[in-house]
């Protein structure tokens, strides 16, 4: 199957979650997809640092969407695992996610996902998630 465009992502998102402030799709390549979250004050927490559970939906929506590049809309693609080390404290600014499938099997899939802020290289996260395939994707 083609790979999906930034387009097609971004439009099973907005689809997928129409009452949800769904995150932004910035590029496709062969096995990585790069998305960003706007941040504002509401996905802070005391200390003034971003949410642990706002890391981890763009961790997993980022994999989501690597994984849906590679093998269309599949949307009953599902999570069974999600690890995540949080590695520095992130400042209230956009976050970026980069997916990078590591192995795309017939029932699992394995993504690498990096946490940065939009103009930084510092990793603030690094998760690993694997999603179950649906056996129509067989």
């Amino acid at each position: 199957m083609a790979l999906l465009s930034v387009e097609e992502l971004q439009a099973i998102l907005t689809e997928s979650f129409p009452d949800s402030d769904v995150p932004q799709v910035e590029a496709v390549d062969v096995d990585t997809v790069t998305i960003w979250q706007p941040i504002t004050d509401r996905h802070g927490r005391p200390g003034g640092t971003m949410s642990g559970p706002t890391m981890m939906l763009l961790a997993d929506t980022a994999a989501w969407m690597a994984i849906l590049a590679q093998i269309g809309p599949v949307l009953l693609a599902v999570t069974t695992s999600l690890h995540i080390d949080f590695l520095r404290k992130p400042q209230l600014s956009d976050l970026m996610a980069r997916g990078r499938v590591l192995k795309l099997g017939r029932k699992l899939a394995v993504v690498e996902v990096e946490l940065f802020s939009r103009g930084s290289r510092e990793l603030v996260a690094k998760a690993q998630v694997t999603y179950s395939l649906p056996s129509s994707t067989t």
